[in-house]
């Protein structure tokens, strides 16, 4: 995407993440690709994979999670974005088309992510790279390191209800308990 381009509405693009927690820039991330778009699809990406410490929350949670900060975060979503959870493949030559397959047609792609980008620009797809909302602090994998460190600062990175329902969860001492070892100490 050229700045100061005008930029091309779509009926629909895809929006890909694994939301280990959903955060305040997947929140931007939405109203940016809804800005492109008149809907948008969420996948939820490694749908399987659940309570490791790269991907602590499971597919359903993850999907309640983004319900609940788009509740608080963005505008009139509702109608206009699809929640698709979406297991792995470990074949990206033909991710696109597994995506084809197992949701409604789609445009084209906004992602952060240069591979998704690549995948889907080898398709003939739009890809739109958006902008990043405090990356350096606002990234699951940050929270989660912030979280064993316990710190607190990644608690600026969530809306009230998804602190909440984290807490319900039990998201913070199921990340310490899945770093913990079996190592004598």
């Amino acid at each position: 995407m050229t700045p100061g381009v005008a930029v091309a509405r779509h009926g629909r693009l895809v929006v890909p993440g694994r939301f280990q927690p959903p955060h305040l820039g997947h929140a931007r991330l939405v109203e940016h690709a809804l800005s492109l778009a008149d809907e948008v699809i969420l996948v939820i990406g490694s749908a399987q994979e659940s309570h490791t410490l790269e991907n602590p929350l499971t597919a359903g949670e993850r999907f309640h999670l983004l319900r609940v900060l788009l509740d608080e975060e963005v505008d009139s979503w509702r109608g206009r974005v699809y929640i698709v959870p979406v297991m792995d493949i470990q074949m990206n030559a033909v991710w696109v088309q597994y995506l084809r397959m197992l949701l409604p047609p789609f445009e084209g792609v906004v992602s952060g992510n240069p591979l998704v980008r690549v995948l889907f620009e080898e398709m003939g797809y739009a890809s739109y790279k958006p902008p990043m909302y405090r990356r350096e602090a606002c990234s699951g994998r940050r929270i989660r390191e912030l979280i064993l460190q316990g710190r607190s600062e990644w608690r600026s990175c969530l809306t009230r209800g998804l602190l909440g329902e984290l807490e319900r969860l039990g998201f913070e001492e199921r990340l310490r308990r899945l770093a913990e070892t079996d190592e004598a100490g």
